[in-house]
């Protein structure tokens, strides 16, 4: 395709890598990002093959491994019995394949700083809020008045409350998710969690707690850890309410190991709450407007995939655009591309979300005494290392990606 002026809307992770690929194929870069310095949100998360194979391909691989944790396995038990309830690890899948877990921090620094070393526009403090399209291309409203253009292309990558998703005539129906999370990170605690392990304690489904290291956010600082306490987000203020001891003796009660933790926790303003929501667009581009990650597709994070999916949205893109002259016809491929992925792992999410965050009794039962015993029977050890890995289907090819060779990096 010929060179194409892209606008690229939010200056998160999707933005940031879409930027990098498109930028190399020698489209005219202009990223938009609504707060008056990009920066980035929230805790910990999961990079999984997938993930980390974009990263790779863009040639981050290394500085992001510098950044993150290595994680082998995922292990959760029952905080009154002790009971093991999801024990997953990666090598029961084949070719030597981890996660890595990272702050935000680590891996917006990373997409970031090579943004930054390529010189591309970053216009802040500007928040769109609508998009109009005529022959010339797109034009973007802005919040400040303003309006910007025209583009031959324009990538929503502003996340799952972006108002040209909700204002598209492909706007997703939405339904926000009774359960969220409150996350915080802390220094890690040598020797009281496994390093290399997403650790969880439950009480049923209404209680989910976790630890989850993610490496230093940079070399001389410490090695630190996500934590997080599943609650009810209609709850959530008569927990601030009740202060912030009483929470504490909540948490300990069903997990004395978090207390060096949690004695770093001296205020509700450390606290995140998180809030999930369920949308899928069945078709994500709209004229010359095209989503990507949370904007195209959201869910509850229990499988771990947000990030790593609009990575792998924004590698699908920049394949579509190389492979086709036409915009339409890129746009339609790059939907197909990511289709049977997307919707695989949106409905596997919604599926095993209640299973830990949920009211119910019966659910909890079952994962505890059915499905922890399934697991451990063959091909169930396998089944579910590609479902956390994200390669129950095949998300590369279509892509234009090549998985990384795990056994030869070996973390």
């Amino acid at each position: 395709m010929k060179p194409c002026r892209v606008a690229i809307i939010g200056a998160g992770p999707a933005g940031l890598a879409a930027a990098l690929f498109l930028s190399r194929a020698g489209h005219g870069i202009e990223l938009i990002e609504r707060f008056d310095a990009p920066a980035p949100v929230g805790s910990g998360l999961m990079l999984q093959p997938t993930g980390l194979t974009v990263l790779d391909t863009l040639g981050l691989g290394a500085a992001i491994h510098a950044a993150g944790n290595r994680i082998d396995r995922l292990y959760g038990a029952d905080a009154t019995s002790g009971r093991a309830v999801l024990d997953v690890r990666y090598d029961a899948g084949p070719g030597g394949r981890y996660g890595l877990a990272v702050h935000r921090a680590a891996l917006f620094t990373v997409l970031h700083d090579a943004v930054a070393a390529l010189h591309l526009p970053i216009t802040t403090g500007c928040h769109v809020t609508g998009a109009r399209e005529n022959a010339d291309g797109v034009f973007l409203s802005c919040a400040e008045g303003e309006e910007r253009g025209p583009y031959d292309l324009v990538i929503d990558a502003s996340g799952a409350r972006s108002a040209l998703a909700a204002g598209s005539a492909v706007a997703p129906s939405v339904r926000d998710l009774a359960y969220g999370a409150f996350w915080t990170t802390v220094e890690h605690a040598e020797g009281h969690f496994d390093t290399h392990a997403l650790t969880q304690r439950y009480d049923q489904a209404r209680v989910m707690i976790g630890v989850l290291p993610v490496g230093r956010l940079s070399a001389d600082s410490p090695a630190r850890a996500a934590f997080f306490w599943s609650v009810k987000v209609g709850e959530a203020d008569e927990v601030r309410r009740r202060g912030l001891d009483r929470w504490k003796v909540d948490v300990l009660g069903y997990w004395p190991a978090c207390a060096p933790l949690l004695d770093q926790v001296q205020d509700w303003e450390q606290l995140t709450l998180a809030r999930y929501m369920h949308r899928t667009m069945a078709t994500p581009h709209s004229g010359r407007l095209v989503f990507v990650g949370d904007s195209f597709h959201s869910t509850s994070p229990q499988l771990g995939q947000g990030a790593n999916m609009a990575l792998l949205d924004v590698a699908a893109l920049a394949h579509a655009l190389e492979r086709h002259d036409d915009l339409g016809q890129a746009l339609a491929s790059y939907a197909a591309a990511r289709r049977t992925h997307v919707r695989l792992f949106q409905m596997l999410s919604l599926m095993f979300t209640p299973f830990y965050q949920s009211d119910s009794a019966a659910l909890a039962w079952l994962r505890d005494r059915l499905v922890a015993t399934i697991a451990r029977v063959p091909p169930a050890p396998w089944l579910l290392a590609s479902i956390v890995s994200g390669t129950l289907v095949d998300p590369f090819e279509a892509a234009g990606l090549r998985e990384c060779r795990w056994l030869e990096r070996g973390g």
